[in-house]
C-alpha cells in the first residue's frame, strides 16, 4: 500500500432475476412491461434444434410482441461471427429488445448485437484495450433478456461479452456495465436436455467463477479509483463472497449427481441456482488466473474435440479450459489467504480432513476425475514446448490477472502450466 491511497468503496450490480420452472413462458409479459413491441430472439442452431427458442418466440407473440428468431450464433464466437450477427440484426431491424436463449455464446453475441445496433462505432472500437480501443458506449442500450440453457457461463449476470479475434489468435472481450442484461430468466426446464459432458464443463465454469471471485484480490487492496473510472469487477467483497459461498455449497452437494443422472431434477435445479449465485458474485468481484489461462488453452488447441459437443474441428469448451489449470492456480494463490482457500475446499467437500496448500487442489482434482474431465493440459494435446505460447496468451489477459490475489508474472504462469500437464 506504500504511496497509494487504498480503495474504500466496492460496487454491486446485477440484472433483475426471474428464476424457476416455467419462467421462460412469461418473457412476453416481461417485455410488454418494458414497453417493447419488436424483439429478436438470438440463439445457435443446436439450441434452436431443441425447439425452445421457437416456443419462447411463440409465447412472446401471444403477448402481442412481434418476434423473430436468429439462430446464426457460433458456439465460441469470433469477431467475424459477431459482425455477421450484427449485420443480420440491422437487416431485419430495428429491434426494441433482444432475447438471448442459449449458453454464453448466444448471450454474448446478443450483447454485441445490442451494443452495435444502439451505438456508433466498430466492434474493435469497443473491444478491451490493448487488443481493441476500449471505448465505452455513449448512451443506454436496448433491453436484453438473457435466458441461459446451460448451467454455467454466468453471462446472464455479467457485463462481459467474450470472443475470439481470429487474426490475432487471441480471446478477449468487451466489458461495460451497460452490457449487463436487463433481466435474467433462469428456467431449469430448459436445462434438462444438457448432455453430461456439457454439464461437467459448464459446471466447472460455475465452480471457477465462485472460487476465483472468492479468492480474488480484496477490493480494499486496490488503489482508489476516480468515480468515472470504476470498473464492474472490483475484487472480492462481502456481498460477492456470500454468493460465492452459497454456490460452492450447492456444487458440493449437486455437481456429481447432475453429471451422473441428467434426469435428477433437484440436482439440475441446484446447478441452475449455483450458476446464478456464482454469476451474481463474480459479475462484481471478477475472476483471475484460471480464466486467464483458459483463453489460450481454448484458443490454441490443435486436434482435441470435446465429446458431447457438436461440430468439427478443435474444441476445448470454455469451462474445461478454465478448469484444467485450476488446481495448480489455487496452489499458487494459497499463500494470499490460507483460511479462505481451506474454507472453499470445505464448502465443496465437507468430509475433507486437514488443511494446507494441497487441500483445495486435491478436492478439485478428485471432482474433475469423478465427472470425467481430461487429466490436465497434456490430455488435450499440449506439451512442455507449448508452455511459452500458453504463457504469452495468458499474459495478454491483464484485466483478469489484475484481480489475482498475488502478483503474477510470466514465470509464475509457466510454473502453473507445467504443473497442470497432469492433475492427478
Amino acid at each position: 500500500m506504500h504511496g497509494m491511497t487504498a480503495e474504500t468503496i466496492f460496487t454491486y450490480g446485477a440484472p433483475s432475476l426471474k428464476f424457476g420452472e416455467g419462467s421462460s413462458d412469461e418473457i412476453g409479459a416481461d417485455l410488454v412491461a418494458m414497453g417493447v413491441r419488436r424483439a429478436l430472439v438470438v440463439t445457435d442452431r443446436g439450441v434452436a434444434a431443441t425447439g425452445a427458442p421457437a416456443r419462447i418466440a411463440a409465447r412472446m407473440r401471444e403477448s402481442g410482441i412481434e418476434a423473430e428468431v436468429f439462430d446464426g450464433v457460433l458456439v465460441e464466437p469470433t469477431d467475424g461471427s459477431m459482425l455477421d450477427a450484427v449485420a443480420a440484426a440491422r437487416e431485419s431491424g430495428p429491434w426494441d429488445a433482444f432475447v438471448a436463449v442459449g449458453g454464453g455464446s448466444s448471450i454474448d453475441t446478443a450483447k454485441a448485437m445490442n451494443l452495435l445496433t444502439s451505438c456508433p462505432g466498430s466492434l474493435m472500437d469497443y473491444v478491451n484495450a490493448p487488443v481493441g480501443g476500449g471505448r465505452a458506449p455513449e448512451g443506454p442500450l436496448k433491453p436484453l433478456v438473457a435466458v441461459p440453457t446451460t448451467t454455467g457461463t454466468g453471462s446472464e449476470s455479467t457485463t462481459v461479452c467474450v470472443m475470439d479475434i481470429v487474426s490475432m489468435k487471441v480471446k478477449t472481450g468487451i466489458s461495460h456495465a451497460r452490457l449487463r442484461p436487463t433481466l435474467a430468466v433462469v428456467d431449469p426446464d430448459l436445462m434438462m436436455t444438457q448432455p453430461a459432458e456439457v454439464t461437467a464443463c459448464a459446471g466447472m465454469d460455475i465452480l471457477c467463477h465462485a472460487l476465483e471471485s472468492y479468492t480474488a484480490r480484496p477490493y480494499h487492496q486496490f488503489e482508489r479509483k476516480a468515480p468515472e473510472k470504476r470498473v464492474p469487477y472490483c475484487g472480492a467483497n462481502p456481498v460477492a463472497d456470500v454468493f460465492a459461498e452459497r454456490a460452492l455449497a450447492l456444487l458440493g452437494s449437486a455437481f456429481r449427481g447432475a453429471v451422473r443422472d441428467g434426469d435428477d431434477r433437484q440436482a439440475r435445479m441446484d446447478m441452475a441456482l449455483a450458476a446464478t449465485f456464482a454469476g451474481l458474485g463474480f459479475g462484481n468481484a471478477g475472476v483471475h488466473i484460471p480464466h486467464a489461462n483458459g483463453y489460450p488453452i481454448a484458443g490454441r488447441v490443435r486436434d482435441f474435440h470435446a465429446s458431447g459437443y457438436p461440430g468439427e474441428g478443435p474444441l476445448v469448451p470454455h469451462g474445461m479450459a478454465v478448469a484444467l489449470t485450476a488446481p495448480e492456480a489455487f496452489r499458487f494463490t494459497f499463500a494470499s489467504d490460507p483460511a479462505r482457500h481451506e474454507q472453499a475446499a470445505r464448502l465443496l467437500d465437507p468430509s475433507g480432513e486437514g488443511g494446507g496448500v494441497d487441500l483445495l487442489p486435491a478436492v478439485l482434482a478428485e471432482l474433475m476425475r469423478d465427472i470425467g474431465l481430461p487429466n490436465g493440459i497434456a490430455d488435450v494435446g499440449f506439451a512442455e514446448s507449448d508452455v511459452p505460447s500458453l504463457v504469452e496468451g495468458a499474459m495478454a489477459q491483464q484485466r483478469l490477472l489484475a484481480t489475482a490475489p498475488l502478483p503474477v508474472g510470466a514465470d509464475d504462469l509457466a510454473g502453473i502450466f507445467r504443473g497442470s500437464m497432469r492433475n492427478w
